[in-house]
């Protein structure tokens, strides 16, 4: 299998109680790509998830930092001022927010394949990198 990079949305539903059906899919979807291969994620992920299940789901700050380290497994990407750049570039050609930008320049950094988002046009292929909405 190709390898997968997970946006923020598929992390946050896992942990979303009051979404069961989406929380049940992000929850397969995670362990069908354990099975294969440990996905990808950023920085910027890692981050945003913090504050959403924080900020929005009502998780305690030590429960999230501890699913945060449950992740070790998943291969991290670091953003650097190049990716940075490299985003705006592409949330200009591509018409996208920076932020969507910036996790499409994230995904090709270690080649992945696939973006797994709800975020971005379910099966829009960027460069080398083809979206997949898991909660369609």
């Amino acid at each position: 299998m190709s390898k997968v990079f997970l946006d923020t949305n598929v992390l946050a539903y896992a942990c979303d109680a009051d979404q069961p059906e989406k929380r049940d899919q992000a929850r397969a979807l995670l362990n069908k790509i354990a099975r294969e291969s440990p996905p990808c994620v950023s920085t910027q992920v890692l981050q945003e998830f913090f504050v959403t299940v924080t900020r929005k789901m009502g998780v305690a700050p030590a429960q999230a930092k501890r699913i945060i380290h449950s992740l070790r497994h998943m291969e991290t990407v670091l953003i650097d001022r190049e990716d940075i750049t490299r985003a705006i570039d592409c949330s200009m050609i591509w018409q996208i927010s920076f932020w969507d930008a910036l996790i499409l320049t994230a995904a090709r950094k270690p080649r992945c394949r696939i973006v797994y988002s709800e975020d971005l046009n379910n099966a829009q292929e960027y460069d080398t990198v083809r979206v997949v909405n898991p909660f369609r």
